[in-house]
């Protein structure tokens, strides 16, 4: 039997069988649905991208999978170097892994091992956003600020090796006053906090932060398994404020395999680079660099790039902010916008009740959460399938 993510099995409703997808679509037996948030925020490309599927039968007809412990091969070469070249700054070093909660578990042990490679073994705190997710394993929990999620670490206690701060810049300037001198790193989710209400704040903060890490030696981590490759009207935040360490997901094999990236800058590569074996980073996931996703990330990026993606992305938050200008209803608390993401927020949770049931009658998938309905579509959409979600989230409150 299957066990399903984010639901109690006792009392969950028959999910929707998917039969085939393809390009925005996904089909049921008897229902062709628009998939307006994109399998949990990865399929920018859309399903069934002959091109994606075509890079990654080719590959399978070499090889699927080595180990790289000791080995090496193409695929990976390629990506690393195209992500290299495709990453701003110094974010240079690529170490993969299998998922992108794996991905923030890597980049919190390395700028804990950063710093007690260097002595330093009074770092041990780390400092997240308030309503922060980065992921269901231990120490993405952790850092995680939703007791909706991670209401299971109440059995360990207090947290004693995490402080959560607002995003407002004077609760960060205290933080870091407080905190800075046992702080190794401070993660955020840059600009757009996901599965945290899907809550939107100021690059002006990521600066100051950028500021602070500086001044109180404190690695800044960007989880960018969500932000990134456009989600938030930018390539990566990253282009606008440059973290020391980076995760990337999602996106970067269009969905098609489970992979991510965590990408280092020299500073934080340097703390590693030593002749004593006890200095190196001492993990290794079994399917780190496979190279099927490899060849999916590698025709993905590609893509991203030749059909000019950033421009899809802004037409879609132009149609979007059109779409919903004005629009407002007694059980609306707030619309939210930013780059390929609309979220409405509901004053009450119990508002949202139905409306997936809504969405699929009327040619949309959907999938809200708590008090959020929200939208972050494959960014190969046309405006007439991008207005009828829209449409069926207006009509959710007016029926």
């Amino acid at each position: 039997m299957i066990w399903y993510p984010y639901v109690q099995m006792k009392t969950m409703k028959e999910p929707y069988k998917i039969v085939d997808a393809e390009g925005v679509y996904l089909y049921t037996e008897d229902q062709k649905l628009i998939d307006s948030v994109s399998s949990w925020w990865c399929m920018i490309h859309g399903y069934k991208n002959p091109e994606i599927t075509e890079a990654i039968k080719n590959q399978a007809d070499q090889f699927s999978h080595v180990m790289l412990g000791g080995l090496t091969h193409e695929p990976v070469q390629k990506l690393s170097a195209k992500l290299r070249e495709f990453l701003p700054g110094d974010l240079d070093y690529c170490f993969f892994s299998d998922s992108g909660s794996v991905g923030v578990e890597v980049a919190l042990k390395m700028a804990l091992q950063y710093y007690i490679n260097r002595g330093e073994w009074n770092r041990t705190k780390v400092l997240s956003l308030t309503h922060a997710y980065h992921g269901d394993t231990f120490k993405a929990m952790e850092v995680g600020d939703d007791e909706d999620y991670h209401f299971i670490l109440e059995a360990y206690g207090e947290k004693k090796d995490v402080f959560h701060v607002d995003t407002n810049i004077p609760a960060l300037e205290a933080a870091f006053k407080a905190h800075g001198a046992e702080l190794n790193a401070f993660i955020v989710e840059p600009l757009l906090q996901g599965a945290g209400g899907m809550r939107m704040y100021d690059i002006s903060y990521l600066q100051r932060a950028r500021e602070l890490c500086d001044e109180y030696d404190v690695l800044l981590i960007f989880d960018e398994v969500a932000t990134g490759f456009g989600r938030t009207g930018n390539r990566f935040v990253a282009d606008l404020v440059l973290p020391d360490i980076q995760v990337l997901g999602k996106a970067l094999t269009a969905g098609y395999i489970g992979h991510a990236c965590t990408v280092a800058n020299h500073k934080v590569y340097n703390g590693f680079y030593n002749d004593d074996p006890d200095k190196a980073l001492m993990h290794g996931p079994t399917f780190m660099r496979n190279a099927l996703a490899c060849a999916a990330a590698l025709k993905g990026i590609e893509i991203f790039e030749r059909e000019n993606y950033m421009e899809k992305i802004k037409k879609i938050e132009e149609i979007s902010r059109r779409e919903m200008a004005g629009f407002t209803h007694p059980k609306v608390k707030e619309v939210r916008i930013m780059g390929g993401c609309t979220c409405v927020e509901v004053l009450d949770p119990k508002d949202l009740e139905g409306f997936q049931q809504f969405a699929y009658e009327r040619g949309v998938f959907s999938r809200p959460f708590l008090s959020y309905m929200y939208s972050m579509v494959p960014y190969i959409i046309t405006e007439e399938e991008l207005v009828q979600i829209f449409d069926t989230m207006k009509a959710w409150f007016n029926k």
